[in-house]
């Protein structure tokens, strides 16, 4: 082993520090698993008060575009990644200049654009077979006057910085997608062709440095306003034939970026069977945290183990899984303002209950908080225990 590749290696005395772009929940539970493994971690992230910054070694309070700051996180750290892909690619690439990043510009640049993502994925499909929803860009009224017939009803979604719902709206004609488009100023747009859905799946995957690659089991998710509900893994909708193709195109589009670390990708499962892929977040990803607590090795490990290049974990799920997605609407009855802690001492007594709070101080509506993944011997019993915690948190199911 040479000296460059010898300083990854996890060690007691002294260890090694790597990087994180961003305090969210994601950069806390990466933290904790660099932590796990013996790393130090340094977090860049503007804001003081952060759930990542709670947890690591050293916080750099400063702005991601900081070139002091970057260059204060490369000096410090062996590798550095990022926990959501809307860190600036270009500081991504100067720290690439100081230090090993994974992943890299190039392949957060893409999965930022949603035109470049589409493009993408439709030369993946080549291979594949597994194309994107039919689409058209929208960068002006002009366009919006050209929208093919074919392509209405549609969701018209902001080409940058969409997540969760945010920066897309259903438009059944023209005239809504005009007042669509000019509702969000007239910024550059993607008209997708809404398809008729039976559910959604994500497929967490994860190549190291030396190609190697792996992927999970595959996840059914389950939206709420746009935002995740529910994961289900295995997901009990999906038949083996329709998981193996989108494991199968997710290793594609991996290993056609030439990704190092921690990618999910999201299909459509249309109500005639066939697969469309939706999109990509270079990081772990919220319905990949039931692997904390159900597989061999979790999303977050798989990411340190990918930017410290060291080999990759082993996949297994050894238990079904449900995870519940906590927002802040559950601290309070009601319409009432006032917020009350939930009844966690009741959801933790049902069996296999995991409780994952994100160390944020302020609940509010529709923030995430937190989550619980509820493991069983049986898919029956970790969805009968899901239903009882929803009863217990005031959630209905």
């Amino acid at each position: 082993m040479n000296d460059k590749l010898h300083s990854f290696i996890p060690s007691a005395s002294p260890p090694a520090w790597l990087g994180v772009m961003g305090g969210g929940q994601l950069g806390r539970m990466f933290v904790h698993a660099a932590q796990a493994m013996g790393f130090k971690v340094a977090v860049l992230e503007p804001a003081r008060d952060c759930p990542a910054g709670h947890a690591s070694d050293h916080l750099l309070s400063a702005g991601y575009t900081d070139n002091d700051a970057l260059t204060e996180l490369a000096a410090q750290c062996v590798a550095v990644t990022t926990e959501f892909e809307n860190v600036p690619a270009q500081s991504l690439a100067f720290l690439a200049e100081r230090a090993f990043v994974a992943p890299s510009a190039a392949c957060v640049s893409i999965a930022q654009n949603r035109v470049e993502e589409k493009r993408f994925f439709t030369e993946c499909a080549k291979v594949s077979g597994v194309s994107p929803a039919p689409y058209q860009l929208i960068e002006s009224t002009a366009d919006v006057d050209a929208i093919p017939d074919e392509l209405l009803p549609g969701i018209l979604k902001t080409v940058r910085m969409g997540y969760d719902g945010k920066g897309q709206v259903r438009v059944r004609t023209r005239d809504e997608a005009r007042a669509a488009f000019a509702g969000m100023n007239g910024v550059a747009c993607v008209l997708e062709k809404m398809l008729p859905l039976a559910y959604e799946i994500s497929v967490l995957t994860a190549r190291g440095a030396d190609g190697e690659s792996v992927v999970y089991p595959i996840a059914e998710n389950v939206h709420r306003d746009g935002i995740l509900f529910t994961t289900t893994v295995p997901g009990p909708n999906v038949a083996d034939d329709c998981a193996h193709k989108a494991q199968a195109a997710a290793l594609e589009i991996i290993a056609d970026l030439g990704y190092v670390g921690v990618l999910c990708i999201e299909f459509f499962v249309l109500q005639d069977g066939s697969l469309v892929v939706n999109e990509m977040a270079p990081r772990p990803h919220n319905s990949g945290h039931y692997t904390i607590d159900a597989c061999v090795t979790s999303q977050f490990a798989q990411q340190v183990r990918a930017m410290a290049r060291l080999p990759l974990g082993d996949v297994r799920q050894h238990s079904p899984a449900v995870m519940l997605n906590i927002l802040g609407d559950i601290w309070f009855e009601g319409d009432s303002e006032q917020a009350r802690e939930p009844a966690w001492d009741e959801v933790l007594v049902l069996p296999g209950a995991n409780l994952h709070l994100y160390g944020k101080d302020d609940a509010r509506r529709g923030r995430k908080m937190g989550h619980v993944t509820f493991i069983a011997p049986t898919m029956d019993e970790a969805l009968g225990n899901l239903r009882a915690a929803c009863g217990m948190l005031g959630i209905a199911i």
